[in-house]
């Protein structure tokens, strides 16, 4: 029994330690291991035997906590690099040099079907007044929102149209009808950007909730510490950002977000930009170079497999090319502060994490004017991250398949099935096991899908002709 006074878990207590020898022993902290290790390790150090052993994991072992895979990475670039140039070696001894620059040239300039790609890209003038005007006439209240929004949809769904009539009713060449509907799709999502985010303005200055205000003052400057400094300007409010200079400025940098003040570094720093200028040709004549050397024999040989490592190999260096060499040196001319125009997709262990740091003013646009719109919308985050897929996957369809006037819908199949296999991925491969799945999807993915497209271009257009000669 319980003496008076005290609880039955007191009792318990003392039921359980009656026996005054008897003592709870606590868990040693990690703290206490660590001390008893290194006094073990001091007194094995000072015995005759001279030790030389203790516990330790191999060193490839995940346990053993090493990071330091240079030497191995340097022998990888050490194997890429000649196992390219026997490839390249028996290229030229089969093929002869093929190289021309000149020929680049006419596919360019040369030829008038080349001409309507112009007339497309000089056409985005057009839209980019009209939305200009719209947010005018918003600012001043004489337009009604409804009557606005059908306008700009309007608008954006000419963006993505007319450019394919053009294409289909010229004849235009396939090279310059791509990187003229590139133009076209970086507007359209500069558009919808500039047209939301002078909506969110609209709304702020029209309501009068303070704590609304607050969190909507995001439009002002972020400073931050870069290597080039940054400039310090007054904020522009709304409307007072609806001027020309600005909406060029912004069809101009290398984003797709539109704010009303982007950070602004102090100058242009000549010797950063001369290098970028330097990348982009060197690196521009390189691809154009590999294309005439590699990839051309192999699209010309319908009936050989399609080789992977000359295609993926120049979809490196077009990476790097427009994303660091491009984009710094337009930013630089802007005094566009903000360069993380990627981030190290390359470690990638998930399928996410790659589409997420590969592309960051992608992946900006797309979380901040479909993803959260859609999450604030009752959407599940999984349907909003598949819808995110799918416009993508229509314009790598609308790039290629436009262009080349082919539908194969490898592209948008490709772009979709990103989503199973990240799930994929995310679920059973961890690690870097993860980060050779990516690798595997980057080699045989799009780069590949976007070969297969030029590959039946020229079976289709070519390859009657020369099975006849």
């Amino acid at each position: 029994m319980a003496a008076p006074g005290e609880s039955n878990s007191t009792s318990i207590r003392r039921g359980k330690n009656s026996n005054p020898k008897t003592r709870l022993r606590r868990t040693q902290s990690v703290t206490r291991v660590q001390d008893v290790n290194e006094r073990e390790k001091r007194e094995r150090a000072v015995q005759p035997d001279n030790p030389v052993h203790e516990p330790k994991d191999s060193l490839l072992s995940f346990s053993s906590g090493y990071t330091n895979y240079r030497g191995l990475l340097n022998l990888c670039i050490i194997l890429l690099v000649l196992s390219n140039a026997r490839v390249a070696l028996e290229n030229i001894i089969k093929y002869g040099i093929l190289v021309d620059p000149v020929q680049w040239f006419k596919v360019f300039m040369g030829k008038p079907a080349n001409w309507p790609s112009v007339l497309i890209v000089l056409g985005l003038n057009c839209f980019f007044l009209l939305s200009f005007f719209v947010e005018i006439l918003y600012s001043k209240n004489k337009l009604r929102e409804i009557t606005g929004r059908v306008i700009i949809v309007t608008s954006l769904s000419a963006v993505i149209i007319f450019p394919v009539i053009i294409v289909f009713t010229t004849n235009c060449n396939p090279i310059g009808a791509s990187v003229a509907l590139g133009f076209v799709s970086i507007t359209f999502l500069k558009l919808v950007s500039y047209h939301m985010v002078n909506f969110w303005c609209r709304e702020d200055r029209n309501q009068t909730d303070t704590s609304r205000h607050k969190r909507r003052g995001s439009f002002g400057l972020t400073v931050s510490s870069t290597a080039n400094g940054l400039i310090g300007l007054p904020l522009v409010t709304y409307p007072q950002n609806l001027n020309l200079r600005d909406l060029y400025y912004f069809m101009l940098a290398p984003t797709l977000c539109y704010e009303l003040n982007f950070p602004r570094s102090a100058r242009i720093r000549k010797r950063f930009l001369l290098k970028r200028l330097v990348e982009m040709l060197f690196l521009l004549q390189l691809i154009l170079g590999l294309v005439q050397q590699w990839i051309v024999p192999i699209i010309r040989n319908s009936l050989q497999p399609l080789k992977v490592v000359p295609n993926h190999l120049i979809w490196l260096l077009f990476f790097y090319w427009f994303f660091h060499s491009c984009l710094n040196a337009v930013a630089e001319i802007l005094r566009f502060a903000d360069r993380e125009f990627y981030q190290d997709w390359w470690n990638a262990e998930t399928v996410n994490y790659f589409w997420q740091n590969w592309n960051i003013p992608v992946h900006r646009w797309a979380v901040r004017h479909l993803y959260k719109p859609l999450v604030n919308r009752g959407f599940s985050k999984h349907h909003a991250s598949i819808s995110v897929f799918f416009v993508s996957a229509f314009f790598h369809e609308y790039l290629v398949s436009i262009p080349l006037n082919m539908y194969r819908i490898w592209a948008f199949s490709g772009m979709l099935g990103q989503v199973p296999f990240a799930m994929f991925v995310s679920r059973f491969l961890h690690n870097q096991y993860g980060n050779m799945a990516v690798w595997v999807s980057i080699i045989i993915g799009q780069p590949l899908c976007i070969l297969m497209y030029y590959h039946d271009y020229y079976v289709i257009h070519y390859g009657s002709l020369e099975a006849v000669s």
